[in-house]
């Protein structure tokens, strides 16, 4: 059983997979809304606020990638997207737009559930983080020149301009920082980040890695801070 109510819109224009994911997923304790495109789950997301999205790439009218976009401009809620394709370009292009997770058809529905608690569980792990910090976190900042990291707040702060990042984004910005001068494999980003369950790829740090550049970078293309490591990961200069 879901561990709370969590609201989960699936957007899919195949009819029977929808009643499939809808009747199993309700079955479990989730409210589940439903949309057979993108204009539609537009409307509906807007109006119910869900918890989490699955999302279809191919839709009639606007595609899901675009869906993703939009939905990325006034929600932070996970978005797990379906793809009948495997090229490695169609996950690039889904995370590039926002997407946490990714997973391809044929699937079992023992793994799109899997999929869904681990995204659930890590929102309501960072909620709760935010809501009580520990004393050491309610104090504590990073503070390199024009960099300020406030770990309570969750917020960073560079040249003045204060960032609210996304989940993942912070989370990869403190382990970078509290592991500064040290080379980090890809792998042992995602494990420590991401989680061991998580199945997005190696290319899922690169795109979180050339967001925060953007961010905190004087020169992202030419970066001082986060630095790559060629055939390895990063490193971050204090």
């Amino acid at each position: 059983m879901a561990d709370d109510k969590s609201k989960i819109l699936i957007v899919e224009d195949e009819r029977t997979l929808v009643e499939t994911l809808e009747y199993s997923l309700r079955r479990q304790g989730y409210e589940v809304y439903t949309a057979t495109d993108g204009r539609l789950a537009l409307d509906v997301a807007a109006k119910h606020q869900p918890d989490l999205v699955v999302l279809d790439v191919m839709l009639p009218g606007i595609d899901g990638f675009e869906v993703c976009r939009i939905l990325r401009q006034t929600s932070s809620a996970p978005v797990l997207m379906l793809t009948a394709r495997t090229e490695e370009i169609d996950k690039i292009v889904g995370l590039e737009v926002g997407a946490d997770d990714y997973l391809t058809k044929p699937f079992s529905m023992r793994e799109l559930t899997a999929r869904i608690k681990a995204l659930l569980r890590r929102v309501r792990l960072d909620r709760e983080e935010m809501a009580a910090p520990t004393p050491e976190v309610a104090t504590q900042k990073m503070v390199f020149d024009n960099l300020v990291i406030d770990l309570s707040r969750r917020e960073l702060t560079y040249n003045g301009q204060v960032f609210h990042l996304k989940p993942k984004e912070f989370d990869l910005l403190v382990f970078l920082v509290r592991n500064r001068g040290i080379v980090l494999s890809r792998d042992l980003i995602l494990e420590r980040v991401w989680g061991w369950e998580f199945d997005g790829g190696s290319r899922t740090v690169d795109v979180h890695v050339r967001w925060l550049r953007e961010k905190i970078e004087a020169d992202p293309s030419n970066p001082t801070r986060l630095v790559t490591v060629r055939s390895i990961g990063y490193r971050f200069e204090g």
